[in-house]
């Protein structure tokens, strides 16, 4: 789950549109131009398409995904975005309002951020942030690079258990070792790009995509897909299970999230969509990673 956009105060800007000079204007050389750059866009989307950001750990999520941005340009805009969140709680007197409660948080992070190594190296090492913000509303998220923030309603108003809590934690935290946020930017790139190729051969113009707004819409405002939020799950339970913690939280949490009596479909719940079926899920996955419990 990410902060919505409303929450991070973000406007995104607005994508400019050129137009490409005319046939007449530019003559066989002009449309000789065009192919070319068409055919350069279409190599680069096709050299971006093997690319394996984890390890599949003992749950087996592997798979290969179109990246065309890097890591550092998604990182940092996630930094940048996550530090004017955290002014805005502090100045607002909603950041860490309770030791107490931030501790816990913090702890149970402490426990996870090791075991990511499982799936990706390099993850222990990133600049990790944990705060949590003190809000009715039921969500958490991990932003690009480690930046984690949870609302106290969700762990108050659901009772979670330390199991639970790891079992959102650990989901969350799954997103941003995937690097979700960055493999949806570069699928809005791709289809920007796209245009842009039939404009270049069409001859009728050419979008140019401004990579900040790409960021800020997806990582920020849109919902995951259904394939993200499943290897989230399955990842999420090994991360949680390698922590010490039982991953059968994983199961009682999104039972708990549905029964929630909010008057409203609960934030977590409308990015986060509940099913029969992805319970079912959580619970074979639970059980495959029971053997390696407290297994860093």
């Amino acid at each position: 789950m990410t902060p919505s956009e409303s929450r991070l105060g973000m406007t995104p800007s607005d994508a400019r549109l050129g137009k490409a000079p005319s046939d007449a204007r530019l003559g066989r050389h002009g449309r000789s131009t065009r192919v070319r750059l068409a055919v350069c866009l279409g190599a680069l989307l096709l050299a971006s398409c093997a690319q394996q950001t984890t390890q599949p750990g003992a749950v087996g999520v592997e798979r290969r995904q179109m990246l065309l941005v890097s890591s550092a340009q998604i990182d940092q805009a996630s930094s940048q975005q996550y530090t004017a969140l955290v002014g805005r709680a502090r100045e607002q007197a909603v950041l860490n309002r309770d030791p107490a409660l931030v501790g816990r948080v913090r702890a149970i992070t402490a426990r996870l951020i090791p075991v990511t190594r499982r799936f990706r190296a390099d993850a222990p090492g990133w600049p990790w942030e944990v705060n949590v913000f003190t809000s009715k509303q039921l969500n958490a998220f991990c932003m690009p690079g480690g930046k984690i923030g949870v609302y106290s309603g969700l762990i108050q108003r659901l009772q979670l258990t330390d199991d639970e809590l790891a079992a959102i934690l650990g989901h969350e935290i799954a997103h941003a070792l995937r690097e979700h946020g960055r493999e949806r930017v570069s699928q809005a790139l791709a289809t920007n790009t796209a245009l842009a190729i039939g404009a270049a051969v069409l001859g009728v113009g050419q979008t140019a995509a401004s990579l900040g707004a790409l960021v800020a819409d997806v990582t920020f405002t849109l919902p995951n897909s259904r394939t993200h939020e499943t290897e989230a799950d399955r990842i999420g339970v090994e991360l949680a299970a390698r922590a010490g913690y039982d991953p059968r939280g994983a199961v009682t949490v999104w039972q708990k999230m549905a029964r929630a009596d909010t008057g409203s479909t609960p934030q977590f719940l409308s990015t986060h969509p509940s099913s029969e079926s992805r319970i079912r899920d959580l619970e074979v996955y639970a059980e495959r990673v029971r053997p390696v419990i407290g297994q860093p």
